[in-house]
């Protein structure tokens, strides 16, 4: 019998967490925990993201700066904004909602984030810390699995894990967070062969390719622990995740849902990592 794990509950719990942990930083620093978050252009689910984001940091206590700039700024006031806030003590963490508008540098102005203010764990700095297993600041979703993972009392020690997607946002860190909780991880991607195989190998399975329902249930053994990390429509434009759940659920130790599984993680882990940020900078445990 498969048991779901319920992203939801353990975004609620560890929010709670949160906000006790906040309340004892301001007593303890003097001082607020900022947030900032740069928005670029009118796309709308990233104004969706951002609205919940600044939620989120109402919820737990953290003081949110939320930045919004036309689609057709350039390339250097996009840069300047986001190197002001670099500066700005008041400000823990810097969040630039991608994708931006065509025509700006991405890379550039992400690189402009301050390694200790990287919040969503994507600068080289944090991601070559993540690959040596040094402390750092772990990108949002992956890090959320591995939280619901520990919150559920799964040990991932020794077993295989089998990571279906290799993109810089989810796939690599997740391979690697799995890898320095000592799991034997293999990770695939469009040119793998024999993916099926690999796939049926898997202890822990992770599918994060965005492609609706393509783990089916012929990729999955006995028992698996199956991680849907996909947000994607199906053909009949419901929300649905990488993997086949009605096929698959059956076969599963645990499995996510989509949604109300792994989705609620990912701004529960940016608080947490925003968290992280103003402790290491006020060099409080």
């Amino acid at each position: 019998m498969y048991k779901i794990i319920d992203g939801k509950a353990h975004s609620r719990g560890l929010r709670e967490e949160i906000a006790a942990e906040v309340a004892r930083f301001k007593q303890s620093a003097g001082r607020d925990i900022g947030l900032a978050v740069v928005l670029i252009g009118d796309d709308g689910a990233s104004k969706v993201y951002v609205r919940n984001k600044i939620k989120g940091c109402e919820e737990v206590g953290i003081r949110s700066y939320a930045y919004y700039l036309p689609a057709d700024v350039s390339q250097r006031q996009a840069e300047d904004v986001v190197a002001e806030l670099a500066r700005d003590p008041a400000v823990n963490g810097i969040l630039v909602q991608l994708p931006l508008p065509p025509g700006l540098d991405a890379q550039k102005i992400l690189s402009l984030i301050p390694v200790e203010k990287d919040v969503d764990g994507f600068c080289e700095s944090n991601m070559g810390s993540l690959c040596m297993s040094r402390p750092c600041l772990a990108a949002c979703t992956p890090n959320g699995v591995m939280k619901m993972l520990e919150r559920e009392g799964i040990n991932v020690s020794g077993k295989r894990a089998v990571v279906v997607g290799r993109s810089n946002i989810v796939g690599k860190p997740m391979a690697m967070l799995l890898l320095n909780a000592d799991a034997t991880v293999t990770v695939c991607h469009s040119k793998t062969t024999g993916l099926k195989d690999i796939c049926l190998s898997a202890d822990i399975l992770v599918a994060a390719i965005g492609r609706a329902k393509f783990i089916t249930a012929d990729m999955v053994k006995e028992g698996a622990i199956v991680i849907d990390v996909g947000m994607d429509r199906d053909e009949n434009g419901r929300l649905c995740g990488d993997v086949d759940f009605e096929n698959v659920k059956d076969k599963c130790s645990y499995i996510t849902p989509v949604p109300g599984g792994v989705g609620p993680m990912t701004i529960t882990m940016l608080l947490y990592n925003t968290l992280a940020a103003a402790k290491r900078s006020a060099e409080i445990v």
